[in-house]
């Protein structure tokens, strides 16, 4: 996704829930953030505004960034992907998420751009109208989002089936376009999942790094109600971003988030019409060569399937 204006929530929580956030991520990922400190959630209505697909600003989240250990470093990579790294041992134990069904959305479709017509037509999601779906961004040398989260999502979906879930890909390559953003909200509600993962990257300028994870706003309005699933869906994804440090050694975003890793949207389809806990991870931007470097790594492509999947245990088990 790329960014192209203020799309983001800017309100500021009161004191005493940024405290209260401030201690439950702390409990959740101690030691784990590796000096990232991603220990509060944002607030819970979303800004306004209209971008082509991800357009966004900096929340008024607070963070204490310092330097990361240097044997948490990522792989570099070359013009193509790299070949598949070995997966990282889970700390959780097989079989925990037996009866739990998490439905994972990797962004964008391989064949959208042979879709354009399709893909332009407008659906509703509660607060506006926005595109069915879009083609997504791509490194300087052609690596696609859609080739990204595609395999991202196939490796996630193998480290939680290792622990017993259920787990559906909203699409796996095989439809010609799609599905629409509404499509993609609705087959996480049917399935009635337990935890809902949207993949994508980034297609912001150069010298903007690192991964964020994106929260649905407090939304009532047509068709959407996200009410009941922003506090699940804070809290899934914090565990998100904590694992996401560890396992991949990225930082959180340098351009929004101030520095937490986590960002509240009202403009997404995807989140305003889930009705199950339900978060979007952006994991670098492709447009800039040092985060591309990362995200045409299969080694480190199994590191950010990792860290997610350990996220999604963590927050499924409680």
């Amino acid at each position: 996704m790329s960014y192209t204006g203020p799309e983001f929530d800017s309100s500021t929580p009161r004191r005493s829930r940024r405290r209260a956030m401030t201690v439950a991520v702390a409990a959740l990922v101690p030691g784990a953030l590796l000096g990232w400190g991603v220990y509060e959630a944002v607030g819970d209505t979303g800004g306004s505004g209209a971008g082509r697909t991800e357009a966004g600003a900096p929340s008024t989240a607070r963070s204490f960034p310092s330097s990361a250990p240097a044997s948490s470093a990522a792989p570099s990579g070359g013009g193509r992907p790299s070949s598949d790294g070995k997966p990282a041992p889970a700390p959780s134990r097989a079989g925990s998420l037996t009866g739990k069904v998490v439905v994972i959305d990797p962004g964008h479709n391989p064949h959208n751009f042979q879709h354009t017509a399709e893909i332009n037509r407008k659906v509703d999601i509660g607060t506006t109208q926005k595109e069915c779906d879009t083609t997504g961004t791509a490194t300087n040398a052609g690596y696609t989002e859609a080739e990204f989260t595609l395999d991202v999502a196939r490796r996630l979906r193998a480290a939680l089936q290792e622990q017993g879930a259920t787990v559906r890909l909203t699409q796996n390559g095989d439809r010609e376009y799609g599905p629409c953003i509404d499509e993609r909200a609705r087959i996480g509600n049917e399935e009635k999942a337990d935890a809902v993962v949207s993949l994508h990257a980034d297609g912001s300028g150069t010298g903007n790094r690192g991964f964020h994870v994106i929260l649905p706003a407090s939304v009532h309005a047509g068709a959407a109600d996200t009410r009941p699933i922003v506090a699940p869906s804070r809290e899934l994804g914090a565990r998100i971003a904590g694992s996401f440090v560890r396992a991949t050694g990225s930082a959180p975003s340098n351009y929004v988030g101030s520095g937490t890793g986590l960002v509240t949207r009202q403009d997404l389809g995807g989140l305003n019409l889930s009705t199950v806990p339900k978060v979007f991870i952006e994991c670098g931007n492709m447009r800039d060569s040092k985060d591309a470097a990362l995200l045409i790594s299969g080694a480190w492509r199994q590191k950010a399937a990792q860290g997610i999947s350990e996220g999604i245990v963590s927050f499924l088990r409680g």
